[in-house]
């Protein structure tokens, strides 16, 4: 059995504020990476500002990541890193900005990559530069796990890049929560309930490693009343329900749950309701976590014919009485989606092929069992 988490972790409110001395320990020379608007808005990036300000580190902000970061996006951040002589990269926001932060860190030190060729397998281990993560959504839990999602336009691919990048530093303060929409809160707790669930329906999971989704499972179950609260269903691939705010205690509980969800999958990988949720990502424009949310159900249904044990326990951590109430749940939170049936049987297609998730699975998937969870997780117009 194996666990290991590298990265430097606290989860506390004023995290940012509380450990600036190891924040301006990292590196001399910082790069910024972030979205548009949102770090802004929620103080967080007044909050790392202020630290470096304060620790005389020179800073440059790179706030045009986009969601899904693209290539493009990551050559061009590097760029500007090489240009300013950043020696660290400070990644603030979701799991796109700490993507790209991973990225940009990787490809900062390796000049002989080109970020097109980002996704070719290396030869050997590469080195990357010291990455912090400042998460201000509670679903990717990327500050905690070496995973970057990159998406390559110019030959329609979005999946992980096949480098080992840990952030040194997370500092995780759930007060970022509270200018989030409540959308993006649902979207990215359901991207969190994939992380667990999948963690724990894989051939990888073990007595160790399964200490983490078990916790964050019963987390999650504990704060789900919040996340179903006003969810009229919503309407056609997860349109927002009627506005309700969560409750502000409750934000650093989802921020705990979001980072064991992380720690989750660092050691055991996604599995297929990930797998099958970036085509629907790429081609249909489905925000990524309703994308995994749609097949969950589905997902939790065929792997109960091979492990029902940890499918009745994924259900007794969650509060919930069946796999018919697990649906009804997600069915609440995002909806449903549709697509052609030339679409989806594209989708089902690529899926049979992708063997780097489907040997994930606790049991022998066949090509059948792939069609009935897209027959299950979307309907066809």
């Amino acid at each position: 059995m194996r666990f290991f988490v590298p990265t430097n972790i606290y989860i506390e409110n004023d995290c940012v504020k509380n450990h600036a001395d190891l924040l301006c320990a990292i590196g001399q020379r910082a790069l910024i990476v972030t979205g548009q608007h949102s770090a802004a808005a929620n103080g967080s990036l007044n909050d790392v500002t202020n630290v470096l300000n304060t620790g005389d580190i020179p800073y440059l902000i790179f706030s045009e990541v986009e969601e899904n970061p693209s290539t493009d996006t990551v050559e061009k951040a590097t760029e500007i890193a090489h240009k300013f002589n950043a020696d660290f990269i400070i990644g603030i926001g979701g799991g796109s900005a700490i993507d790209a932060a991973k990225a940009v860190a990787l490809l900062l030190v390796n000049p002989d990559i080109n970020a097109d060729e980002i996704h070719n397998a290396p030869s050997h281990p590469r080195n990357h530069a010291p990455v912090v993560a400042v998460p201000t959504t509670c679903g990717t839990g990327s500050e905690v796990t070496p995973v970057s999602i990159i998406t390559n336009h110019k030959i329609n691919l979005k999946k992980s890049i096949p480098h080992v990048i840990f952030p040194e530093l997370a500092l995780v303060d759930g007060k970022y929560l509270a200018s989030a929409k409540k959308r993006l809160i649902v979207n990215t707790a359901v991207d969190a309930l994939a992380h667990m669930v999948e963690s724990i329906l894989n051939v990888k999971s073990n007595l160790l490693n399964r200490m983490c989704p078990e916790y964050g499972l019963k987390l999650w179950g504990e704060i789900k009343y919040a996340l179903l609260l006003d969810c009229d269903n919503g309407d056609k691939n997860g349109a927002a329900p009627n506005a309700t705010a969560i409750d502000a205690i409750l934000y650093e509980k989802l921020m705990l749950t979001s980072t064991i969800a992380g720690m989750s999958i660092a050691q055991t990988s996604t599995a297929v309701p990930h797998g099958m949720s970036y085509d629907l990502t790429l081609h249909a424009g489905i925000p990524h976590g309703p994308a995994v949310g749609y097949f969950l159900a589905a997902y939790l249904e065929v792997c109960n014919k091979f492990v029902p044990q940890d499918v009745e326990k994924i259900l007794s951590l969650l509060g919930l009485k069946n796999a018919e109430e697990f649906r009804e749940m997600l069915c609440k939170l995002i909806g449903t989606c549709t697509v052609t049936r030339e679409m989806r049987n594209q989708f089902a297609a690529a899926m049979k092929e992708n063997h780097s998730k489907l040997d994930l699975v606790p049991g022998k998937i066949t090509p059948e069992d792939i069609d009935y969870i897209y027959e299950k997780s979307l309907v066809v117009e």
